[in-house]
């Protein structure tokens, strides 16, 4: 991995220290500065770690500046196209897509474990009515440590490999069930004759006193959404469940960690946003190009939400392959004739035509697209970023697994620039 070396030189001391280079398979090579500290006496600052890698990883690579997406070596576009989520969830995990029979009895798995143990229903009686379903996942999922505590040697190969399973497969019940309970609506218990999506979707949207069969269109909307959102390399969420992984926490508190970072507006919130938006511009009466004209006014604070992407410089090569979805899912149902897809559709033809955003590449990104399906499907607001979770849990738990057997992993401290008071002498407080 190491090509060449950097030889720095301290201007002030004259000391020198060699850094080795490490080349990747693609993207920017790392200069490794392990060596700065003890060396030349200095830390690097990066706020944000906008330009340090921490770790080295074979699972998900990105160019935001030529729209590439690549999850073990597969562009995504070959993935949305060819695959399943399940199949995604196989690839990610494991490294290699599977074959036939490996998918068969990696599905069977799955299905095994969808159930959560019955006590976690009382769990659930302990929120309040309308509590947020991203608190009760944050505190659902951290508490299954409590519940399967059997197979949590975070150095047992195998004990990973359960857990990941578990994760995997139980997540889908717990978000839907977040959505029961703010609901007033009963539990519904997984359904092993159904595929992962529809299954989820089931226990969403069915009631006892009525049968429910999930409607073709939108499971394979869904189950696009879930490819989609897989996985996306070292993001906030991600390397929370490394940092939190770092310390040899159980793999269901770090998840659960990287669930509450995912709640974050800055970072799971984008397709609500987006969703918001589209209300309050139908609400005001306004037609679209008076917002466009505030967009572009830059000593307006109003922004578009779900046009361009810190990561994608060029596009976000996810909101090319879910466009087609959303427009096939919005034409079935007929959805062109309501107000607030009527605006989104409006947003995206001027957001691709108008000379401003074109030359500014502010192109409708995956939670622009992700925001309006989620929308045409019901699935309240609140339940958007939950979705994401379920989406982004083989993600997460594929690169803590990564980590934990990675020989160069150390628990995540990351260094200061101290700027706070110089040392000073306690006065006692008659004095003060």
């Amino acid at each position: 991995m190491t090509s060449r070396t950097v030889t720095l030189t301290d201007n002030a001391t004259g000391k020198q220290v060699e850094l080795p280079v490490h080349e990747g398979t693609h993207g920017p090579a790392a200069l490794d500065i392990r060596a700065l500290y003890n060396e030349l006496g200095y830390f690097t600052y990066d706020p944000g770690f906008m330009s340090t890698a921490s770790c080295s990883s074979a699972i998900t690579y990105i160019d935001g500046d030529e729209g590439v997406l690549m999850y073990r070596g597969y562009p995504i576009e070959q993935l949305a196209e060819h695959s399943t989520y399940l199949e995604t969830c196989y690839l990610l995990f494991y490294g290699e897509l599977p074959t036939s029979e490996q998918l068969s009895n990696f599905s069977r798995i799955i299905k095994r474990h969808s159930m959560l143990h019955e006590a976690i229903q009382r769990f659930y009686g302990g929120f309040r009515h309308d509590a947020h379903p991203m608190a009760i996942m944050v505190g659902v999922v951290g508490a299954l440590s409590a519940f399967y505590h059997d197979n949590t040697d975070v150095h047992n190969p195998r004990h990973r490999e359960i857990s990941a399973h578990r994760l995997i497969s139980k997540m889908p019940t717990i978000a839907a069930w977040s959505y029961k309970y703010a609901m007033g609506q009963p539990f519904q218990y997984p359904d092993n004759n159904l595929g992962y999506t529809e299954n989820f979707l089931k226990m969403m949207y069915a009631v006892p006193t009525e049968e429910y069969r999930p409607n073709a269109t939108f499971v394979r909307a869904l189950d696009l959404i879930l490819i989609l959102h897989a996985d996306h390399e070292q993001n906030a969420s991600t390397s929370t469940v490394r940092l939190s992984g770092s310390s040899e926490a159980n793999p269901f508190a770090a998840v659960s960690a990287g669930i509450a970072s995912l709640w974050g507006p800055l970072h799971g919130g984008a397709n609500e946003k987006v969703i918001s938006m589209l209300e309050e511009i139908v609400a005001s009466g306004n037609d679209v190009n008076h917002y466009v004209r505030r967009a572009k006014d830059k000593d307006d604070p109003f922004r578009l939400m779900g046009f361009g992407h810190r990561v994608y410089k060029n596009y976000d090569p996810r909101a090319k392959i879910i466009r087609t979805m959303c427009h096939e899912l919005l034409a079935e149902m007929g959805a062109e004739n309501q107000p607030l897809f009527e605006v989104a559709l409006e947003l995206e033809r001027i957001a691709t035509e108008d000379e401003y955003f074109v030359e500014r590449k502010l192109y409708p990104n995956v939670d622009f697209y992700s925001g309006i399906i989620l929308r045409a499907m019901g699935i309240p607001l609140n339940m958007f970023t939950v979705i994401f979770a379920l989406a982004r849990t083989v993600g997460w738990i594929t690169h803590w697994n990564e980590m934990i057997n990675d020989p160069e992993s150390r628990i995540g401290r990351p260094r200061q620039l101290y700027t706070g008071s110089a040392p000073r002498e306690y006065r006692p407080i008659e004095n003060r």
